[in-house]
């Protein structure tokens, strides 16, 4: 591809009034980008994104843990990682609101750095709601079930 061909595509971007163009051939690839009309989209989408959800998020954070902690025991992760509800995909999760668990009930898996963790509930009681979101990070300390202790 020589200059004039370049130029040419160049003026067929503009005619067009599109913002990126990409072309592949025998061993060759090209990519234009108008930089005038590319910057400010991600500029704009960006905040909007970050004002939105951050309002959303605190609410919801803030209001429920107040209202079920004098009633309930908190069953708290005992690690950073990824929570899953079931040991695959596929299967029955471990315990559903409602189901009794004790001591040693396996109620959830942690992933951490690759390595599957049992966690156990760590107390007697029934499941009054479940938490943490399957496949979901997960802090250290953070409510993953809330039981209801007997």
């Amino acid at each position: 591809m020589d200059l004039k061909e370049i130029k040419e595509l160049i003026a067929l971007m503009r005619k067009n009034d599109l913002s990126v163009f990409k072309m592949e051939s025998e061993g060759f690839k090209i990519t234009l980008k108008k930089g005038n009309d590319f910057q400010p989209v991600v500029h704009h989408a960006a905040p909007a994104a970050a004002s939105v959800a951050a309002p959303a998020a605190a609410p919801a954070a803030v209001a429920p843990a107040p209202v079920v902690s004098d009633k309930l025991k908190d069953i708290a992760s005992p690690m950073v990682g990824t929570f899953y509800g079931s040991p695959s995909p596929d299967a029955q999760p471990f315990v559903k609101i409602g189901q009794d668990v004790d001591e040693n009930s396996v109620v959830c898996i942690i992933e951490a750095m690759k390595v599957m963790n049992e966690i156990k509930a760590d107390a007697r009681g029934t499941i009054a709601e479940i938490v943490a979101e399957n496949g979901k990070p997960v802090q250290f300390g953070q409510a993953l079930f809330r039981i209801v202790p007997k």
